[in-house]
């Protein structure tokens, strides 16, 4: 099954393979299978062409994928443009909302950096 150009898995639940699907969640995805009358535990491969239709027709009509992507974008660089504090953290590649970063951050500053133990040498036993 595709939807937007994106196949999903054959051969995992339908909750979950429609996560594949950039600005699809889980909570989403329920939902969206509530909405059309889908069984959440079937698989794609299982689904009749109706069924595959209106997931399809549902899921056109939320901003996903490409759109969300440079909306996103478009939010972060106007963040930066505008110089503020969240903007400055994005354009240096630090957490932006208010975590530590003298230890973890390693996601967002990358996993580069590692921790050298106390910084101290070993002093040898004669």
């Amino acid at each position: 099954m595709r939807i937007l150009g994106i196949t999903l898995p054959e051969n995992k639940r339908m909750e979950i393979a429609l996560t594949v699907v950039y600005g699809i969640g889980r909570p989403r995805a329920l939902h969206i299978l509530k909405t059309v009358k889908v069984d959440p535990s079937v698989k794609p491969k299982d689904l009749t062409v109706d069924q595959e239709n209106a997931i399809r027709k549902l899921i056109e009509g939320f901003k996903i994928e490409g759109d969300l992507k440079r909306e996103v974008a478009g939010n972060i660089k106007r963040l930066k443009d505008i110089k503020t504090y969240r903007g400055n953290r994005h354009a240096r590649h630090l957490p932006a909302r208010g975590q530590r970063t003298k230890t973890n951050s390693r996601t967002v500053r990358g996993n580069v950096r590692k921790t050298m133990g106390s910084g101290r040498r070993k002093e040898e036993k004669t």
